[in-house]
């Protein structure tokens, strides 16, 4: 179902949200290129998944897992040329030939038609030296389900082999533009997996979009449209494509960010004179404004535990980092080095921050120990800007710009080792938002 929604004034257009629209033509696809691994990976093969069924499998669910650890930078993959056999389970694997390759582990498997429409993936990772088992699942799916599934088999391998969470079973959003003759740019707002496929048009219009912003529970999306001349803050429903404007006060409306509890909104608002900090209720509409400066206080984020909340503003001179009490009190300074720092987020554990620290011209990604205070710059770009952090905190995705100067998205793991770079074929891409983690399982949707 698509809704029409016409804007007012010059800048407006026809918008278009759609939750369940069809996916975005191939050229809309990011494509996701390692630039920078782990030194010394984890030596890993992921077999080509056994098929019992008729013609060919729906989907090459070993192919995707393959991708998901090699892009993770962590693992060093066997290619499938050189795989000296083709098991499909763990009786069938002659352990002496794999540990000549020098693997560590092994992922083996197959895939099983089990009715119409109806599948199910097992699989088994392996232990090459002590010759044993270390995970085997069985998970029914339908056709539909299965690049979710693969994702879920890459979690389980990468959280056995590293003890970290993987996060490779959820989403991003992001702004692609594209620009046709005569200048005249499309806006759209889009969703994708993780590994950049399958992305999906949530809004479409010629009027700037800005700040997608994931609800805690991954159903709903806040963001900035400009369709009515002027910034407003609308909370879309992913699943059912129906959207509400929460924030269209006089003057400026932006910078939308969840509460961890999803009830609240921090956003900021004009609407007294300058922007100012403000916390909206979804349920009520009720409205607390928790900063009082003449400055330019936006950019807000929640930290995990809802006790505060993080911002931008430029009260000391220049742009730096402050944090109030979420349920308001005195504001606190929390950078210090250099005369630029911005557009924070918290860690998913709280304990730091990723941000835009600027020096000598440059504007790189950096990450804020909350405790020491100690700034860690990770990326080299000239113009890097809107981090945001993976869920289980290993990786940071951030906008920057290609060797051509178009716009992409590029991510780098919060210790700075491993760096990738997501690039569009056609367009422009920008305002990266990771989602949370997924609760509704290996769910199609």
């Amino acid at each position: 179902m698509r809704t029409r929604i016409r804007g007012r004034g010059a800048a407006a257009a026809v918008l278009l949200a759609a939750a369940l629209a069809a996916a975005l033509p191939a050229r809309a696809v990011l494509r996701i290129e390692i630039t920078q691994g782990v030194e010394g990976a984890y030596p890993i093969a992921v077999v080509p998944f056994g098929w019992r069924g008729p013609g060919a499998p729906p989907e090459d669910v070993a192919a995707i897992v393959a991708r998901d650890l090699h892009l993770s930078g962590r693992f060093q993959l066997l290619p499938e040329r050189e795989m000296p056999a083709r098991p499909s389970h763990a009786d069938e694997v002659a352990f002496p030939a794999w540990r000549a390759l020098g693997l560590d582990a092994l992922v083996v498997g197959r895939l099983e038609a089990a009715g119409p429409d109806a599948y199910v993936v097992q699989f088994q990772l392996l232990d090459v030296y002590q010759r044993r088992q270390l995970l085997g699942y069985r998970i029914p799916a339908r056709r539909g389900q299965l690049r979710r599934v693969a994702h879920r088999i890459a979690d389980l391998v990468y959280e056995k082999l590293t003890g970290e969470r993987g996060a490779f079973d959820t989403q991003v959003a992001y702004v692609s533009v594209e620009r046709a003759a005569g200048g005249k740019r499309t806006y759209r707002l889009v969703v994708a997996d993780s590994d950049g496929a399958r992305p999906r048009a949530l809004v479409t219009s010629r009027a700037p979009l800005l700040s997608p912003a994931w609800s805690p529970d991954g159903r709903r999306i806040a963001y900035v449209s400009f369709e009515s001349g002027r910034p407003e803050v609308y909370v879309q429903e992913l699943a059912s494509g129906t959207r509400r404007r929460v924030a269209a006060f006089r003057g400026h409306n932006g910078a939308p960010a969840f509460s961890p509890d999803g009830r609240r909104l921090a956003l900021s608002l004009s609407r007294d004179g300058n922007p100012e900090i403000y916390v909206l209720d979804l349920a009520g509409g009720g409205l607390r404004r928790l900063t009082h400066d003449p400055a330019i206080d936006t950019e807000p984020t929640w930290s995990p535990d809802g006790r505060w909340i993080a911002f931008t503003s430029d009260r000391g001179g220049s742009p730096q980092v402050y944090r109030v009490p979420a349920a308001g009190g005195r504001v606190e300074r929390l950078t210090f080095e250099g005369r630029y720092n911005a557009r924070p987020v918290y860690a998913p554990d709280g304990r730091s921050l990723a941000l835009v620290h600027g020096a000598r011209g440059r504007y790189r990604i950096a990450v804020l120990d909350l405790a020491s205070g100690t700034l860690q710059v990770l990326t080299d770009g000239r113009l890097d800007e809107s981090p945001s952090f993976a869920p289980n905190g290993r990786m940071i995705l951030y906008a920057t710009r290609g060797p051509d100067g178009r716009g992409v998205l590029a991510a780098v793991s919060a210790d700075g080792a491993v760096r990738q770079r997501l690039v569009l074929q056609e367009g422009e891409v920008r305002e990266p938002a990771w989602g949370p983690f997924r609760t509704d399982g290996a769910a199609g949707r």
